[in-house]
């Protein structure tokens, strides 16, 4: 009895989606407007939650070059403090990042 009950809950709830999504008209503008609207969300969400995970990315990448440039300026004697800051910077704007920090160590500290 309750596997019957179940299949006819299923059955009804199947219908129901059936018709929902005929009354759905992706031809017209009415019917595309969920659509739309939901895939815009779904990338404004994304855009959003990854930018934290890039800049985490960005810095790890600034340090391993400034960890590079420490580990190649020890045998001229030349070394940096790597910080969070200095980081970023080479990670987000690369090799010109990289040379800014190292110009600022260099002439201006």
């Amino acid at each position: 009895m309750e596997i019957q009950d179940a299949e006819n809950a299923v059955r009804e709830i199947g219908t129901a989606a059936i018709d929902a999504v005929q009354g759905l008209d992706s031809a017209t503008i009415e019917g595309s407007l969920p659509f739309i609207a939901g895939v815009l969300i779904l990338l404004i969400a994304v855009k959003f939650l990854s930018l934290p995970f890039k800049l985490v990315w960005n810095g790890v990448i600034g340090a391993a070059a400034l960890w590079l440039v420490n580990l190649i300026g020890a045998a001229v004697g030349f070394g940096l403090k790597i910080t969070v800051a200095k980081a970023l910077i080479a990670g987000i704007f690369g090799v010109p990042g990289l040379l800014a920090v190292l110009c600022w160590e260099i002439f201006i500290k």
